[in-house]
């Protein structure tokens, strides 16, 4: 039996000198793990195809339960994120944060497009990676089914709400805690503005908003924490992009 599918390649580990294993987000199929014979060699006609943050058309043949890639044609392989080890770290917590969403034999087309469009606001659009991981935290977040209450103080109804509990996932005011209230974090009114666009807007506006750095700054930790709150996860890219930043290490 054969399998046509589109997916990005979210993880690869080398299982021998010849072959990988690799898990993909197909965009019809879900989360899969195949294996890319002889991908490791030089002349192998699926090596770029099969490469870590890739998109491509995967043939795959199914035996015994197991897939196994026969034909792989790359569509988009966000060739300027491999130049800056950077960005490709940013790129790759991205991956493994969809890789926990995504659930095998279950279809999610918006969860593939949030990471392709990710990818290519790195790469292609050069936005500010702060932004593009600000942005990518909190929809993953409602893709997983965490949308978070914006829309006014989840206690006293004001529009304006100065806090963000992160694991009721609402919006408070400073003098509206009650005792089911968890860690709340600060919200500036651009943060609050910004976050709300992140949650309604169209996906492909995704990233196309602007805020100072100091705030983008602020909701990128709002965001990150809010995400390993609800998903109860920690991502070892994530430290090892951080590290990055830490002691600016750049090709």
């Amino acid at each position: 039996m054969f399998i046509k599918t589109e997916g990005v390649v979210l993880r690869e580990v080398e299982i021998n000198e010849a072959d990988k294993l690799l898990e993909i987000l197909s965009r019809d199929r879900g989360l899969l793990t195949v294996k890319a014979r002889g991908v490791r060699r030089g002349r192998s006609p699926i090596k770029s195809a099969c490469q870590l943050l890739t998109l491509s058309e995967f043939t795959l043949a199914e035996y015994g339960g197991k897939l196994t890639v026969q034909e792989a044609q790359s569509v988009e392989q966000f060739r300027l994120l491999r130049c800056s080890i950077e960005l490709l770290s940013l790129g790759s917590y991205f991956a493994q944060a969809a890789g926990v969403v995504a659930q095998e034999d279950a279809p999610n087309p918006e969860l593939l497009s949030l990471l392709c469009n990710a990818l290519y606001a790195l790469s292609h659009l050069q936005r500010q990676p702060a932004l593009v991981k600000a942005a990518f935290e909190l929809r993953l977040a409602c893709l997983a089914g965490f949308a978070p209450e914006l829309t006014a103080c989840r206690r006293c109804g004001s529009p304006e709400p100065d806090r963000f509990d992160l694991s009721c996932g609402a919006a408070s005011c400073a003098g509206c805690k009650t005792e089911e209230s968890g860690i709340r974090m600060p919200l500036s009114a651009g943060m609050l503005q910004a976050m709300r666009f992140i949650v309604w807007c169209e996906p492909k506006k995704l990233f196309s908003f602007r805020l100072e750095e100091e705030a983008l700054q602020a909701l990128g930790s709002v965001t990150e924490a809010y995400l390993m709150t609800q998903l109860e996860h920690r991502f070892s890219t994530l430290d090892f992009y951080k590290s990055l930043l830490q002691y600016g290490e750049t090709l």
